[in-house]
């Protein structure tokens, strides 16, 4: 395995768990604030870093230079490839712009070392290929949500049943998995509870419940940086993708474009823009397990694309609904607001991040969406058309919002409504990530073909994913009819055809 020149990725997720003890004991919530937005710059140039490294070495995986925690883990565990190397700069990418848009009056009920905790979870799964590591760190990354419902005094109920249903079949069926051989009809059984552990992590229909009550009863900020990256994903491309069969991950790719249609036309009825973020979120991150769940190179190529772009572009929509929030409180999508005049660059940037999320020409989630739908329509045609109606759906939602919050009549307000500084500079990279990836998006694409290739070619060598085919009868005749050659009296050779008995 090849390796890195620096150890950026036991770094990158000591830096978070480092800067949460520090943030603890600093205690003042405005200098805390400056000290977290510092702690995650240097995380996300950390995975900079990481990437620029990885890339240049030309290798489909790669392992730290030193290993400051080989005293606890193997060699492994944690590791860069081409699945993740793109995800964890995301990752890094969406804690830095949810923290640097926070304003200073949100700062005491938006938890900065439950932020910084997660963000060191988040990373250190997205560099775990080891399955019990993971399983491990994904039942962990689900604490920090529920301390701040707990904070907050809110029910937990909903988010306990839920998780609490997640963490246990996703173990039992691991487990389950491992004891069982897996060449026997038995695997079925741990099969089944590890795709419903992973659906229910990514919110497929009917396991959703905990993502809209996570968006009402939490805080935003913490909302949009646990379901964003799109975890549940991360966890079905590791734990289920190199092992199920294929009619298994059909039928996943079909509830998975049921769930994203459904939840298009929800985000269209929707009173109350939180409602409707969650949603939107929820249609476009269910479009990247359908890619996923093809298991074709170009499929699974618009899926790894539409992964980065769903990610980067719902984020910059979400901390847009949460800056105004925090100006205007809950935003009522049954009344004009006509904030336009008010915030002109807050607007802008709801629309092109809104527009962007759905693959509008010129932005980063144009290639990866053209490509899921000729990925799928190659598998199934009604499939590429079931994906065009969910992003038409969320199109619409996202202009009828767009429309609800920005025109109508001109309120006058009292405070000032622009944006501040902080809130510029997330926006300004937001955009120029989101354009530049649209404008210029040979580099990515082809790192995603080529991981796409890769595991492909891990799923074919794989017998597990193999379908099991019919045996032959015992009196079925091994050859019907065979051809044989006679007479010598003659340059041309008539083939007589003998009928074999049984």
């Amino acid at each position: 395995m090849s390796e890195l020149r620096f150890p950026w990725i036991e770094v990158s997720i000591l830096v978070p768990m480092i800067g949460a003890l520090w943030v603890h004991f600093i205690g003042n919530s405005e200098r805390s604030l400056r000290h977290c937005v510092v702690i995650c710059a240097a995380t996300f140039a950390l995975t900079v870093g990481e990437l620029i490294d990885f890339v240049s070495l030309g290798a489909f995986e790669a392992h730290d230079h030193w290993l400051f925690l080989d005293w606890l883990f193997n060699r492994d565990i944690f590791v860069v490839d081409e699945l993740s190397s793109y995800q964890l700069t995301l990752v890094a990418l969406i804690f830095l712009v949810t923290v640097l848009a926070t304003l200073r009056t949100k700062a005491p009920r938006f938890s900065l070392k439950l932020t910084l905790v997660s963000e060191s979870l988040m990373l250190a799964t997205f560099s775990c290929r080891e399955s019990w590591t993971l399983i491990l760190l994904l039942v962990v990354s689900t604490i920090p949500p529920y301390l701040e419902l707990r904070q907050r005094g809110r029910c937990t109920r909903i988010y306990r049943i839920h998780m609490g249903a997640f963490v246990v079949m996703l173990v039992a069926g691991w487990a389950w998995m491992s004891m069982v051989d897996v060449h026997s009809s038995a695997v079925l059984v741990p099969g089944a509870f590890l795709t419903t552990a992973c659906l229910l992590r990514a919110g497929i229909f009917p396991l959703h419940l905990w993502m809209t009550d996570l968006f009402e009863k939490g805080t935003f900020g913490t909302a949009i940086l646990f379901t964003t990256p799109l975890v549940g994903a991360y966890a079905v491309m590791r734990l289920i993708l190199p092992i199920a069969p294929s009619w298994a991950m059909q039928s996943i790719a079909i509830l998975s474009l049921f769930t994203a249609v459904y939840a298009g036309g929800m985000a269209l009825v929707q009173r109350e823009a939180r409602r409707m973020f969650c949603y939107l979120l929820l249609s476009q991150s269910s479009l990247v397990l359908v890619g996923l769940e093809l298991v074709t190179p170009i499929g699974l190529t618009g899926a790894l694309c539409l992964w980065v772009s769903v990610g980067m572009s719902l984020t910059g929509f979400g901390i847009t609904l949460r800056c105004i929030e925090a100006r205007i409180s809950r935003i009522s999508l049954a009344d004009f607001h006509g904030l336009y005049r008010q915030m002109p660059i807050l607007s802008g940037f709801f629309l092109l991040t809104g527009l962007a999320s759905i693959g509008f020409p010129a932005t980063v989630g144009f290639v990866g969406m053209e490509l899921l739908i000729e990925g799928a329509v190659d598998v199934y045609p009604l499939v590429g058309s079931m994906v065009v109606i969910a992003a038409a759906l969320n199109g619409i939602a996202v202009l009828f919002a767009y429309f609800r919050i920005f025109t109508g009549r001109h309120n006058r307000t009292l405070i000032p409504m622009h944006a501040r500084p902080a809130e510029k500079f997330a926006v300004l990279v937001l955009s120029l990530l989101i354009l530049g990836g649209g404008l210029y998006p040979q580099p990515g694409v082809a790192s995603r073909y080529h991981a796409a290739k890769e595991l492909t070619r891990q799923r074919q060598s794989n017998p597990m994913t193999e379908d099991p085919e019919p045996e032959a009868s015992e009196h079925e005749p091994s050859e019907s009819v065979a051809s044989v050659k006679t007479t010598d009296h003659d340059s041309t050779i008539t083939p007589v055809y003998v009928e074999l008995d049984p």
